[in-house]
């Protein structure tokens, strides 16, 4: 197996492991009554553990957004972002296949039905409005992992202070615009759960999050 084949398997199982704990979060969150702390923080430890287990082997992207600001900052060429991209939705669409599995097989059915389809975001204010936050949450968690993976000095603390960013993002975005920040997520959960609400919003707008959050990382650490 070439190291390229390696990095993409790295990529979907990595994103399998982030968006199968995460929905995991959401349906334990909704089956027990909890709230949005566990959903939050059962992003962030997923990303974290995906990072420590897959990160190595291919940068620990698991996100289109972040492949593209990757892109954009010439870390990796257009078409090992265009593969990334298919091995993250891929990873998406397994992980939304195995919990609508794990859904059937529950006691409480309608309410395991509810968080399997929880894990497509749907935005509960206008729709300019979830437009603009997933840009600019996008465009934080993108900074942030742009910034952290080339510092010499916060380096170190970059596998605590992305997945604690992503924490950030689900705890002041989820309940406002459903904080995908992720294209992946999107499409493996529309795909599989069949929910399209404003899908496009979640399509396009970390996109647009991703090129902003590398302009102004660029802005500040670009040396002329």
């Amino acid at each position: 197996m070439t190291q390229q084949v390696r990095a993409l398997v790295a990529e979907l199982l990595g994103s399998f492991f982030l968006l199968f704990l995460g929905g995991l979060a959401i349906w334990s969150a909704i089956a027990s009554g909890g709230s949005l702390v566990v959903i939050a923080f059962g992003f962030g430890f997923a990303l974290l553990g995906g990072l420590y287990a897959f990160g190595e082997i291919s940068g620990g992207h698991y996100n289109p957004a972040v492949s593209l600001g990757a892109f954009l900052d010439k870390r990796i060429d257009v078409a090992t972002l265009v593969q990334y991209i298919v091995a993250q939705v891929a990873g998406a669409i397994i992980a939304g296949l195995a919990l609508l599995w794990a859904a059937s097989g529950s006691s409480a059915f309608p309410s395991a039905q509810a968080g399997v389809a929880a894990t497509a975001t749907v935005p509960s204010v206008g729709i300019s409005s979830a437009f603009l936050l997933e840009v600019l949450l996008t465009a934080i968690f993108v900074g942030v992992i742009l910034k952290v993976t080339t510092s010499d000095t916060m380096g170190p603390s970059a596998f605590l202070a992305i997945p604690l960013t992503l924490v950030a993002v689900h705890l002041s975005g989820a309940p406002l615009s459903g904080a995908s920040v992720n294209p992946a997520r999107t499409l493996g959960s529309a795909i599989v759960g069949g929910e399209y609400t404003d899908f496009w919003i979640f399509l396009i707008a970390p996109f647009i999050g991703a090129a902003l959050g590398w302009f102004f990382y660029q802005l500040v650490t670009r040396v002329e």
